[in-house]
């Protein structure tokens, strides 16, 4: 289904009644990614997917798609479907609008998990990095993209997991450029929430994956430990949701 927000379609999906659990894919993600999930989930209670501005079927905005603006476009498909109160799940990305939805929209947010993602600001390091892969997206979007995502698990699971890897990229690659670059740009200007996800009372947890080349393990352990997360880690690198399909089920099952 499409709303129209800011003057271009908003896509997400909606499936089954009751306790409404949000999912919230990555950066060069989509609904899509939800999909192995929605039927069991579904059964027990209302799954909302959202592909997020730039993102899937969903269009551009500006040149920045900040977190808040990603935030604004979930509250519109929360207030449209008369949703008061739901349960968030963001994967990477999805984890940076879900903070900033928790931040925006005080008492709307039930629990929320940070799926491979991090409450923290980018590093200076990182930041260099973001300006780096605009300008790769600038010359070649199809070789960023293809880097991007091989880039998420550790060596040993490319050929492993090379079915789903290709898919991931191919649904990418039909992403615009001027979509990768919104949200690179917004990334790159978000702001720590760690202060934000520690005061936040309700529950609240982090899946971490052991090998994940993207977050440190160790710092992820330090968050946990300072927000008051409650943290789970998985025998995965930054793709979770398909390195470990059958953990993940089984945690999204126990979210209230």
């Amino acid at each position: 289904m499409k709303l129209n927000y800011k003057s271009t379609g908003l896509f997400y999906t909606t499936k089954g009644t009751g306790n409404p659990l949000v999912l919230l894919h990555g950066f060069l993600e989509s609904t899509k990614i939800w999909e192995p999930f929605i039927e069991k989930l579904s059964a027990k209670r209302q799954v909302i997917c959202i592909d997020l501005p730039g993102h899937g079927k969903s269009g551009n905005i500006g040149e920045i798609h900040t977190m808040e603006l990603m935030a604004d476009a979930v509250h519109t498909v929360l207030e449209h479907l008369k949703i008061e109160q739901a349960s968030l799940v963001g994967h990477s990305m999805g984890g940076y609008v879900g903070l900033a939805f928790v931040e925006k929209f005080p008492g709307l947010t039930k629990s929320l998990v940070l799926m491979n993602s991090t409450p923290e600001e980018d590093s200076e390091e990182k930041k260099i990095n973001r300006d780096r892969s605009i300008s790769i997206v600038r010359k070649n979007k199809k070789a960023y993209i293809s880097m991007a995502i091989t880039n998420l698990v550790p060596p040993r699971n490319f050929l492993k997991f090379k079915t789903e890897l290709d898919e991931l990229k191919n649904q990418a690659f039909q992403m615009s450029r001027e979509g990768i670059i919104a949200s690179l740009k917004g990334m790159k200007i978000r702001t720590s929430r760690n202060l934000l996800l520690k005061n936040f009372r309700n529950p609240k947890y982090l899946i971490l994956g052991t090998k994940d080349p993207v977050l440190n393990p160790q710092d992820t352990q330090n968050i946990a430990n300072f927000c008051k997360c409650q943290l789970i880690l998985t025998e995965s690198g930054h793709l979770s949701y398909i390195e470990n399909y059958t953990e993940i089920e089984e945690i999204l099952h126990f979210i209230d």
